[in-house]
Parts: C-alpha cells; structure tokens; sequence
C-alpha cells in the first residue's frame, strides 16, 4: 500500500471548501483523469477515470462524512482499490486548509513504476491547486450536502 498526503490553502470559508467537495459530480472539472461520477446513493459514488489512455471503473463507499470537517472513503468493487480521507481546517473566516490523505494499491508494472516516480502524489497536488482555483474563481459552492454518515 503506498501513501500521499497532500494540502492547499484556500481563500474561501471552511464551509464553502467542504460543500463544493460534496459535490462529486464536479470533480471533472478539477482532478485529472476523472471523466465522471455518479452519486447512487447518500454513500455510495460510481467513478470512471481514463489515466494514460486506461479507462477504469469502481464503486466508492463514503464511510465517515462530517459537515465542515472531513469525508472518508473506500473503494468497493472495482479496478481500483484505495481509500482516503479529505479534511477541512478553518484558518479564519475567509480561508481554509483542505487536507487529502490517500491510502493505494498501485496494479501491474506500469503503475508501481508511476507510483516509485511519485506520479500519483504529483497528480494529487495538481488536483488540490485546481480545486483552489475553481472555487476560488466561482467564489461559492455549487451545492452542498450537508449530512453526517
């Protein structure tokens, strides 16, 4: 199991930070290689990624979500096994810190190579700059769920 953990700070409240991120059908528009997610349930999310050309589906299980503070998940089923926590850290009333911890299983000789290289931890930073940016452009949420699992 390889491990990164990564942070941004963002000029936007916590609670702006944590609802955008409840918003998984946005996570297009800022993480790479995520082509679409399907929210199924209040728990459950279907995700398809396309990474060097390899399209991959799985099932996520959100397994701890608290409002402001943090949403942790796992993966079910699938191509894809992980599991991670994202969490919120108010720094004053206009700014946060959004912290990712990420727990993976790198498959097959391509994706350990990638992992040694520090691929997926470069990826991850790139992620977290591009939601800064795309909240703090938009400078609300599109939505929010604000429920405790």
């Amino acid at each position: 199991m390889s491990k990164v953990e990564e942070s941004v700070e963002v000029d936007v409240p916590v609670s702006t930070a944590y609802n955008q991120w409840t918003q998984f059908a946005s996570f297009p528009h800022f993480m790479e290689g995520v082509e679409r997610i399907e929210q199924r349930t209040d728990t459950m999310t279907h995700w398809v990624t396309k990474v060097g050309g390899v399209e991959r589906e799985f099932d996520a299980e959100i397994t701890e979500q608290i409002p402001d503070e943090r949403v942790a998940w796992t993966t079910l089923a699938g191509e894809v096994k992980q599991a991670g926590v994202v969490t919120f850290h108010r720094l004053d009333d206009t700014k946060c810190k959004v912290m990712l911890q990420l727990d993976y299983e790198p498959e097959g000789f391509a994706e350990n190579v990638g992992d040694k290289l520090g691929i997926v931890k470069h990826r991850i930073t790139g992620d977290l700059k591009r939601f800064k940016e795309y909240i703090e452009d938009r400078g609300r949420e599109s939505g929010s769920w604000r429920g405790d699992v």
